[in-house]
């Protein structure tokens, strides 16, 4: 009976694999250049992200910038053949990178201990592969080394990573570790390695990298299901100092390691179909904590019950929201959401024990630390969304965000924040509009007057990025400071955001302040042109201003076009500076018909002509609310035939299938609201705008044990437009639905057409007239 049971769980756990929302996920949606993400496996909001790094090309090897590090800022690229390993640290689709700790790979034959190129993989330890023999699924990846014969499968928990190997030759495996690899990698990057072999089954270590994180530390704990029989390293630096350690011959057998450019191996006797099991866990902390995190989290080497779990967790949280539709919709729907389940990421030990921004180790009471705030990103629509499905966890969020500001020496919110660093990236000071979204919102669990302080704190920090200037002048000088008319309009739209917090909290004073600095969007449009445009100290314009282009026009990931429509919480302001309702329809039209040169397409950041429509930028985020502004002015056929123009041409469930980076979440999290049928234009107004669903039921999970239902009558391919909706039976008029509606719970109900509605909506309808 004991023999069974291994064969009876397998057969458990594939009857739980079928039979899953998670099943519709693909992991290599936009695994190309433009979409750096990564197939690997994790759970949801996991620290360890676990996946193939498929090159080793560097950001630089100190002769300036290689532009083909930027394909791997996920460290995969699914066009190439080899891989050189896999680490246990990824971020998902972002335009820089970093991370890709601990890259482990089994090899057979020689020992080769660097990675070798691509051009010449045997000159290395990566190993040729081919997709027939890949497969990926929500916490699980597996993949067949050709080179070796090594069967690599991979599956984690929230803070271990754990390998299966399963070798098809009776020859001893060599398992790599490399401690220098890493994303984004160049001289200089790893400050220090160490390792301790604790026993024969037992190894733990720490590194210290300075990249786009520049003081980081992790450290590990790795376990082997087999014991080890021979194991040794090489140190790739130049060391002119070795103190009394000459005694020993430190290259094999020698339990510490430690130095600069460490490679390390790890050797085990073998039969052909035997398996071996490598759990490893990380901490921010210390190598006790990655060894408590690993006994508490995977106290066996037992893959096939860690694998169980992780897809039982991702299609737990798949299953926040349930959706009916065509397969590419589904499959492009939970594929989105398993994106924007992948961070922020868990940043502690099982404890709550983390190290902070002031390189300190803190205690986390009462919340869980999360780390990866691309907030430039996604205020937009990846937090608005958690505020509908993830309300725990946007409170530990935000008391995260809380946490930061204490431990930093400059008093003020993450801009971008990943293990415990600040990386600066960006512009604005977007932490803002997600406390107040969340806190407008009815979200608790921080205190709100500590969350308005640090809002204010952070606006006024005057040596930050021309906010000083900000202040100063109403607007951010184009001469003074760089990407100045973007920062106008973010700086903006944040102060808003503070106006409203302090307006609900009774702080009057700062209700007028943030208010008046709100407007200063004002001091930037130019009437002669019609376009935002970057001014200069003396009040003059920038000369030579091309609104087709970016680079130099004081935008960033955007051009005038796109740029000057983002004023989310003041779009009536807009179309009355473009004349009224119809000429601003006019002007929305024109973004998304115009033809875009070459010359200029060549000169958007970051992305490639199958993220534009027309002028319209959808590759890069500025540009995510337009297609809903048509509402705005009365005229929602339009907004219903862009976002399903854009959901149908730009969102596909293959490899390369997304129109630019993911961004940590924010491209699929827009996805996933045009899919159900509305849209956070303006995060803490409160409002949702209303578009066309993509699917023909939904059903939302609300953690205040509600749900809220949504159904696309007589949807298909050509009846995109929206005839008529109700609300819990009852005929609903407006253009928009309030987040306290959605949280009540019911059925909003679209009666779909071929036809767009000929409708004159009444001004009261309009979204935006409450802000």
């Amino acid at each position: 009976m004991k023999k069974l049971l291994p064969a009876i769980m397998f057969s458990l756990c594939l009857t739980a694999f079928s039979q899953s929302v998670a099943d519709y996920v693909n992991p290599f949606t936009g695994t190309d250049h433009m979409g750096h993400t990564y197939p690997g496996a994790t759970v949801p909001f996991g620290m360890v992200q676990l996946s193939p790094d498929t090159d080793t090309v560097p950001y630089s090897t100190g002769a300036g910038y290689k532009k083909e590090v930027y394909a791997y800022c996920a460290g995969y690229q699914y066009s190439d053949n080899t891989i050189c390993g896999f680490s246990h640290t990824h971020f998902s689709g972002t335009g820089h990178s970093d991370l890709g700790d601990f890259l482990l790979i089994p090899t057979t034959g020689p020992l080769k201990l660097n990675p070798g190129t691509k051009d010449n993989p045997d000159s290395g330890y990566r190993s040729r592969f081919s997709h027939e023999r890949e497969s990926a699924s929500p916490g699980y990846y597996s993949v067949m080394l050709d080179d070796y014969g090594i069967l690599a499968e991979l599956t984690t928990t929230e803070r271990v990573g754990v390998h299966r190997y399963t070798s098809h030759n009776q020859d001893d495996i060599n398992l790599i570790l490399d401690m220098s690899a890493g994303i984004y990698n160049y001289p200089g990057k790893n400050t220090w390695q160490f390792i301790r072999v604790e026993n024969d089954t037992l190894v733990t270590g720490y590194r210290q990298t300075r990249g786009w994180a520049r003081t980081r530390t992790m450290y590990f704990a790795m376990a082997f299901s087999k014991p080890l029989v021979h194991y040794g390293h090489e140190n790739g630096e130049e060391i002119i100092y070795r103190g009394f350690y000459r005694k020993f011959n430190e290259k094999e057998d020698f339990p510490e390691m430690a130095g600069k450019d460490i490679t390390a191996w790890f050797r085990f006797r073998m039969q052909a179909g035997e398996q071996l099991t490598v759990r490893v866990a990380l901490s921010p902390v210390s190598t006790a904590g990655a060894l408590n995190n690993l006994q508490t989290e995977a106290p066996r080497p037992d893959f096939d019950l860690v694998r169980l779990q992780a897809h039982e967790r991702w299609n737990e949280e798949l299953s926040r929201i349930q959706v009916e539709g065509s397969l590419k919709v589904k499959q492009n729907f939970y594929t989105s959401l398993y994106h924007t389940f992948l961070s922020p990421t868990i940043y502690m030990d099982v404890d709550g024990k983390y190290r902070g921004l002031d390189q300190n180790i803190h205690q986390a009471e009462g919340f869980t630390n999360y780390s990866t705030f691309s907030l430039w990103d996604t205020y937009r629509a990846l937090h608005p969304l958690f505020t509908l499905v993830q309300q725990e966890r946007t409170s530990s969020m935000i008391r995260s965000m809380l946490a930061h500001r204490k431990q930093s020496v400059h008093g003020i919110l993450p801009v971008w924040s990943h293990h415990a660093n600040e990386n600066w990236c960006m512009t604005g000071y977007h932490a803002i509009p997600v406390i107040a979204d969340a806190y407008l919102k009815g979200i608790g669990g921080f205190d709100a007057a500590e969350a308005l302080e640090a809002m204010d704190a952070s606006a006024t920090y005057a040596g930050y990025d021309g906010i000083g200037e900000y202040m100063q002048y109403g607007y951010a000088p184009a001469d003074l400071t760089g990407n100045s008319a973007t920062k106008t309009l973010e700086y903006a739209y944040d102060d808003w955001c503070i106006a409203r917090t302090a307006e609900k909290a009774g702080q009057r004073g700062l209700t007028g302040i943030y208010h008046r600095r709100a407007r200063s969007f004002e001091n930037i449009y130019d009437r002669s042109t019609g376009f935002m445009r970057p001014r200069l100290s003396d009040g003059s314009w920038q000369k030579e201003f091309d609104p087709l282009k970016t680079e130099g026009q004081g935008f960033i990931e955007g051009n005038a076009w796109n740029y000057s429509l983002y004023v989310p919480h003041d779009p009536a302001q807009l179309i009355a500076w473009a004349g009224g309702s119809m000429p601003f329809v006019r002007h929305l039209d024109s973004l998304f018909t115009m033809k875009l040169d070459e010359k200029h397409i060549e000169d958007s950041e970051d992305i490639d002509k199958r993220g534009i429509i027309g002028n319209y930028v959808h590759g890069n985020e500025p540009s995510h609310h337009v297609p809903y502004l048509y509402s705005f002015a009365g005229a929602p056929a339009k907004t219903q035939e862009r976002v399903h123009q854009i959901m149908d041409a730009l969102y596909q469930p293959t490899p390369g299938g997304l129109p630019g980076n993911d961004d940590c979440g924010q491209m699929s999290a827009w996805y996933i609201f045009s899919a159900l049928g509305f849209y956070p234009v303006c995060p803490g107004s409160n409002e949702y705008v209303l578009g066309s669903p993509s699917v023909s039921r939904a059903e939302i999970r609300l953690e205040n044990g509600k749900t809220f239902a949504i159904q696309a009558k007589g949807l298909s391919e050509k009846n995109i437009f929206v005839k008529k909706i109700t609300l819990n039976g009852k005929p609903w008029s407006g253009l928009f639905i309030r987040h306290e509606d959605i949280m009540a719970g019911g059925e909003m109900v679209f009666e779909m057409s071929s036809k767009p509605a000929k409708i004159k909506v009444p001004e009261s309808d309009l979204p935006g007239r409450s802000f």
